[in-house]
């Protein structure tokens, strides 16, 4: 497992960050974390790389302790704050040689001008960080990240400022790493969720209240389940009601029909059952998701 949270908690005073949470994410995973602003999101993934103490519970990372072992495991993790920290008075290159040298790293010119390659930095290797745009910082930001061939990377808010193009780059990047690599990234844009995450883990108010795949907390939102249907006849929309577990129906014109149905059974099934009863041509049946931003409303709300 290379990453392991059991009861994990950080308290300030009376407020209680993080309280509580206990979640594993196995070798090779990409794991979007969400939540509001001040859910605790930031103040877990510190305590996972290090950054700051846990007040109880316990964090490992690649079978290495947070608080007892915490060099091995910094050394088996890239971190990308959310407020990337950077010398604004050093170029690209020197920036990267330097925390290569923190990492006791040898032979490292390579693998730096590798990772500027792999995030673009290219046309920028030439000037100071303190000249460069959000994106190109951002990118930066990464390359560190990336420089010792980290097993987890931990990214919050790793698009914050990039244009569309630079958006899909790196998504396409992190898609990548997320092949060999265990990747935690928390972000805002529900779009990256779905591009990018295996699994979504949702913090609020310290504590998780989702822990699913994308299909899945769509699956369980308290809307239940749309179905999109449509016959060659055209039958009255009450007759619907009479499947159990139909909420409601909204016709959309006069053969197709907008179904939400909130039972444990395969609505599916039930329609096609429904179809035979009443001599029906079915003639198409869709499903349709319940938007990612809706359920993350429902469940922070």
């Amino acid at each position: 497992m290379s990453i392991s949270v059991q009861q994990l908690s950080k308290v300030y005073g009376e407020q209680h960050a993080v309280d509580h949470i206990t979640f594993d994410v196995p070798a090779g995973q990409i794991v979007g974390f969400l939540g509001p602003n001040g859910a605790g999101k930031s103040t877990t993934m510190k305590m996972l790389t290090c950054f700051i103490p846990p007040t109880s519970g316990k964090a490992s990372v690649c079978g290495f302790d947070s608080m007892e072992q915490p060099l091995q495991v910094k050394r088996r993790v890239g971190y990308l704050p959310e407020h990337n920290p950077l010398y604004p008075d050093m170029y690209i290159k020197e920036y990267l040689e330097f925390a290569a040298r923190m990492h006791a790293m040898k032979n490292f010119g390579p693998r730096v001008d590798e990772m500027i390659d792999v995030t673009g930095l290219g046309p920028e290797r030439k000037k100071k960080i303190g000249q460069l745009s959000k994106g190109y910082r951002q990118r930066v930001g990464l390359a560190q990240a990336m420089l010792h061939d980290p097993e987890v990377l931990i990214l919050d808010e790793p698009t914050s400022g990039l244009d569309p193009n630079q958006l899909l780059e790196i998504r396409k990047l992190i898609k990548t790493l997320g092949e060999q690599k265990t990747v935690i990234l928390s972000t805002h844009i529900m779009q990256e969720v779905q591009a990018l995450c295996d699994r979504i883990i949702i913090i609020n108010k310290g504590r998780i209240v989702a822990d699913d795949s994308v299909s899945g907390l769509q699956a369980q939102s308290s809307g239940g389940t749309i179905v999109k249907v449509s016959f060659k006849e055209s039958p009255s929309k009450e007759r619907f009601l009479e499947i159990p577990g139909v909420a409601e129906v909204k016709r959309i014109d006069d053969h197709q029909f907008l179904i939400q149905y909130l039972g444990k059974g395969d609505i599916r099934e039930l329609l096609f059952q429904f179809a035979v009863t009443h001599q029906l041509t079915l003639l198409n049946l869709q499903l349709e998701q319940q938007n990612l931003e809706d359920v993350f409303r429902q469940l922070t709300n």
